[in-house]
């Protein structure tokens, strides 16, 4: 995971014309905003920030600098001290094209940042009227972005290898992709992927914070839960609702993790840990954000297997042919013998022991097709633990259709034949039927 690194300033003052417009936020609430020319963006008039603010910092406060007021910092910049921190001053930083790149291999992505009133473009402040502070650490890149005035960002690039979800400490931010647009506010969040023409239009004293996670990470975690690949790419709803349910929780973990972001000795600095806390992040965002493949998590008990049946299920293919018990079963996969029988019956129809008889029946099948080993068919069986040579061929019949024999390579396997499966699956006998009396 790369981070964001410094930008470069280019010149041009662009006049706009603006008309008044609305905007839906999460909750359906209107929100007011303007428009300059064709594009759509947020009123530069001042919100009322929310009193309930995450613990990362504090409400916004006013003060005057240079006869204009101006926001206080949302978050102590003491508590930076861990981040990479850029800081305007002068507002000609941001009165042509503030461009902040990313960091990360093969990318082009460009954020470019401007202030939306241009007579703001002549007042000269002592205080920073713009902070962007990031932080790297594993597979999560987090940042925290403070705005005095409302300001537009345009993502310009490559297609984003990149998730972002948005959180709002104080005032709004409006994201506009693919002709939409979705505002962020008090409980509602962001969940967006940058990209070319993406835009965001941010209020008057805005911060928010943003952890970014690799869409390769979360589709990879995506297709261990649905056990397929995905046909299509993953994609999030951009509204996301912090009030109740799994989104709820998600939030609560991002604020966690802004909050040992900013310490040296916390849970960034622990690897173990922040795999732990990653695994839990990635499993929230895909449970308790909207996408396009949330209901098939949610459809019934074979769509989501959790990580104790494929760390179980690992186990027992690769000690097939040894003597195993289930509690060693249980260890490997992290969990109590009664866990693992529950979660087996839910979400592959049987038991663990019914689990590794048909592991075990796979490994022999797979090394009768093979033939690597030379040996018999009766030898294989035994192997993995079929001591009656008629009760596997039958339970092999079941499985897949054809006798051990039919799997096998002629040239590899010695030993007695076992007839063809019949046509209902069960194994005919060997033995000849009784002559009908005359």
């Amino acid at each position: 995971m790369g981070h964001l690194q410094s930008f470069r300033v280019e010149g041009g003052r662009p006049r706009r014309r603006r008309r008044q417009i609305r905007f839906t936020d999460c909750h359906g609430n209107h929100v007011l905003g303007d428009n300059s020319d064709d594009k759509s963006v947020l009123a530069a008039s001042s919100v009322q920030a929310p009193q309930n603010v995450s613990k990362l910092g504090r409400p916004a406060k006013v003060a005057v600098t240079g006869g204009m007021p101006m926001a206080v910092p949302t978050i102590d910049p003491a508590l930076l001290t861990m981040f990479d921190v850029v800081r305007a001053r002068d507002p000609d930083d941001l009165s042509g094209k503030l461009r902040v790149t990313e960091r990360v291999a093969k990318s082009s992505r460009i954020y470019t940042y401007q202030l939306q009133d241009s007579a703001l473009w002549r007042v000269r402040f002592d205080q920073p009227i713009f902070t962007l502070a990031t932080r790297s650490v594993g597979s999560i890149l987090a940042s925290y972005v403070d705005s005095s005035f409302a300001t537009n960002v345009s993502v310009d690039g490559d297609e984003g290898d990149l998730f972002c979800f948005t959180t709002m400490l104080t005032g709004q931010t409006t994201l506009v992709q693919n002709g939409n647009s979705t505002t962020a506010a008090d409980n509602c969040g962001l969940a967006w992927r940058p990209g070319p023409s993406t835009r965001l239009f941010m209020s008057d004293d805005n911060a928010r914070t943003n952890a970014f996670f690799k869409v390769a990470d979360i589709e990879g975690a995506l297709e261990h839960m649905l056990d397929e690949n995905l046909r299509q790419p993953l994609d999030f709803d951009p509204s996301l609702d912090w009030s109740s349910g799994l989104a709820a929780s998600l939030k609560r973990q991002l604020d966690f993790v802004m909050h040992e972001f900013q310490r040296e000795d916390g849970v960034a600095s622990n690897p173990v840990a922040l795999a732990s806390l990653t695994d839990l992040l990635v499993s929230l965002v895909l449970r308790g954000a909207p996408h396009n493949y949330a209901s098939r998590l949610d459809r019934g008990p074979y769509s989501a297997v959790p990580a104790y049946v494929r760390r179980a299920e690992d186990f027992m293919r690769a000690n097939g042919a040894e003597p195993i018990r289930m509690s060693q079963v249980a260890a490997a996969a992290g969990c109590s013998l009664r866990t693992l029988g529950a979660v087996f019956n839910h979400f592959r129809g049987r038991t663990p022991l019914g689990a590794l008889h048909a592991i075990r029946l796979d490994l022999a099948r797979d090394e009768l097709t093979l033939g690597t080993s030379g040996a018999t068919v009766t030898a294989v069986a035994r192997r993995y633990g079929f001591t009656n040579a008629t009760r596997f061929a039958n339970a092999f019949c079941r499985r897949f259709g054809e006798t051990p024999s039919e799997a096998a390579r002629p040239a590899s396997v010695r030993g007695t034949l076992v007839p063809p499966c019949p046509a209902n699956g069960t194994q005919r006998s060997a033995l000849k039927a009784p002559a009908p009396r005359s």
